[in-house]
């Protein structure tokens, strides 16, 4: 028998010599929320309008070479070190490349800071524009060869009056960012956003059409604190401080679930969406902490704060802060990171405060 695919209102149970795939025409959105039309209307501004559409495209491209990674040959290592000593993967170069190339063209990017890059990436001034971004385009890349979700994370910033775009530009806090966001490559493509001062906004991508799909609006942390869940990476143990060792002890003994990809990315969206906490303190092996700030650390204090949640330094060079108000004193700088709901990480506040330490009451 052959098949033939239908658009009917009505259902017909069976045809001659057919097998009918039934679609109702109420299957297709005549009036879709794309990326480009949500930024176009909360913002006014076409210059970010164009510079979202060639982060959401190089995403779009990065999600296709992730889906044909086996086929096309791009598991394993490039044989190359990125910025921060971390052996490159070959999707890690490809991925870099798509979002450099889609940026520098865009013709309103000034400067870009990419993981993998050591030194920042100037854009010519013949194509320069007023916005600053800094980038890792493939978070978690070492799960790539056993297939475990990656992402993309991003930030941007507006280069400083007078300034005609150089790393300075990025070396600001949270507080001057202008947008972030992060993109999950899994069972579903979704690019989660914000604006400064904004909502939290989830966009899936639609294969059919190729866009990014307004899915998810106004997201926010579970007002109850969500599932009982801690994310750790756990093998570090031995070298956290006894807050941090006591905090995690109690979520043990409290019946919470250890759930950890050890992808930033999918840790940080299924904590925004389920609840729990997300835990990548400093410690004695790494006392900046593991996390750049620019890329990995403000863009994800943005989002979890502006979604109702709380992004704590834990305690780092002496007192305990907001991710979010950490300059970065070189463009790799690192950081350490507490993220989750007030219910979780005031555990962790309490833990602080019995050891003597000034700490805030959520």
């Amino acid at each position: 028998t052959q098949t033939r695919l239908l658009l009917l209102s009505s259902h017909n149970s069976e045809a001659a010599g057919y097998n009918i795939v039934i679609m109702s025409s109420e299957m297709f959105d005549s009036d879709a929320k794309t990326l480009n039309r949500f930024v176009m209307q909360q913002s006014h501004d076409h210059d970010l309008v164009i510079l979202m559409n060639a982060i959401g495209t190089s995403c779009k491209l990065i999600a296709s070479a992730v889906n044909r990674a086996g086929i096309a040959n791009l598991y394993g290592l490039a044989g190359e070190m990125n910025s921060t000593g971390d052996d490159q993967k070959k999707l890690d170069v490809l991925a870099d490349d798509m979002m450099i190339n889609a940026l520098v063209n865009s013709g309103v990017c000034s400067i870009l800071v990419s993981e993998e890059k050591e030194e920042p990436i100037v854009v010519p001034p013949g194509r320069a524009g007023k916005f600053c971004v800094a980038f890792d385009p493939l978070d978690g890349s070492s799960n790539i060869d056993c297939n475990v979700s990656v992402g993309t994370i991003f930030s941007v910033y507006e280069k400083k009056p007078g300034s005609d775009g150089s790393a300075s530009d990025l070396l600001r806090s949270g507080a001057d960012c202008v947008c972030a966001g992060y993109v999950a490559y899994s069972s579903a493509v979704e690019m989660v956003f914000t604006f400064r001062g904004g909502e939290v906004h989830g966009f899936c991508l639609d294969p059919t059409i190729g866009e990014f799909i307004h899915t998810r609006p106004k997201m926010i942390f579970p007002q109850d604190g969500g599932k009982k869940i801690y994310s750790a990476n756990e093998g570090n143990s031995l070298h956290w401080d006894e807050p941090i060792k006591n905090t995690v002890d109690h979520f043990k003994k409290n019946g919470y679930a250890a759930r950890y990809v050890g992808s930033m990315v999918a840790d940080i969206h299924r904590t925004i969406l389920y609840g729990g906490i997300y835990l990548y303190p400093a410690d004695n092996k790494s006392p900046k902490g593991k996390l750049r700030l620019l890329y990995e650390g403000i863009p994800m204090a943005m989002i979890i704060e502006q979604a109702g949640g709380i992004a704590s330094t834990g305690l780092f060079q002496g007192k305990i802060g907001k991710v979010s108000e950490l300059v970065p004193d070189e463009i790799h700088a690192k950081c350490p990171i507490i993220m989750g709901g007030k219910r979780d990480v005031q555990v962790l506040m309490d833990e602080y405060k019995a050891a003597g330490l000034d700490a805030p009451t959520l």
